[in-house]
């Protein structure tokens, strides 16, 4: 003869969506509680729209101070005249690449500035910030470009030539010569940026994390008894 079995525990409803979010499923089926609904993540997308377009001229601005910087340090290329035509001083010289170099040195540095600044004004990124940034950035380097060539010497070398006399010498325009230069500023703005942003941005949370640990255990049935 064999003893009844202890009846099963009594065994939680089911939420269909009401209650509490976090109940416990049936220890014997094991299926996982739905995740709970969360609310809209982040300020809305006008929001960020309007802080994107903020960074984009923002930044683009900041493309002044780096022509003005680029001119201050940028080497000069000094050419000379005999009164019939125009000469380079040093024909061996490396000026010109100097030019070129200095515009790609300080558009990393800037744009290393301008990702942490941006990083450090908003920590939690997104979409629309990484594009005002990055278009910001391009304007920025086109913008201090041409704003160095403006602020530099004299474009018409000629004239220029004919107003310092036979002999003088004088500093040759401004020129960039590797456009690609201007990519400088927004990779390395872009690079460091999204860089912060995946080590030290805001982490959401796991609806799940901790679950397992209190999860309850499958119930035992005790042995059945022989007569």
């Amino acid at each position: 003869m064999t003893a009844p079995l202890t009846p099963p525990p009594h065994q939680p409803p089911h939420n269909n969506g009401h209650g509490d979010p976090w109940q416990a499923p049936d220890p014997m089926t094991g299926h996982l509680p739905p995740a709970p609904q969360r609310a809209q993540d982040g300020p809305g997308l006008r929001t960020e729209l309007r802080e994107a377009a903020l960074v984009t001229v923002a930044v683009a601005l900041a493309g002044l101070l780096l022509g003005a910087v680029w001119l201050w340090l940028a080497p000069r290329i000094p050419l000379v005249s005999d009164s019939t035509a125009v000469y380079l001083k040093d024909t061996e010289g490396e000026q010109a690449i100097g030019v070129d170099g200095t515009f790609t040195l300080l558009g990393l540095a800037f744009g290393v500035v301008t990702g942490l600044g941006v990083f450090l004004w908003r920590r939690r990124g997104g979409v629309p910030l990484v594009v005002g940034l990055t278009l910001g950035s391009l304007l920025a380097g086109v913008l201090a470009w041409r704003f160095g060539i403006w602020l530099g010497p004299a474009q018409d070398v000629a004239a220029h030539a004919k107003e310092v006399g036979k002999g003088v010498v004088f500093d040759a325009p401004l020129e960039l010569k590797a456009k690609g230069a201007l990519l400088a500023w927004p990779l390395a703005a872009l690079v460091v940026h999204l860089g912060l942003t995946g080590l030290f941005g805001p982490r959401d949370p796991d609806p799940y994390a901790g679950y397992y640990d209190h999860a309850p255990r499958p119930a035992q049935e005790p042995p059945g008894t022989q007569a």
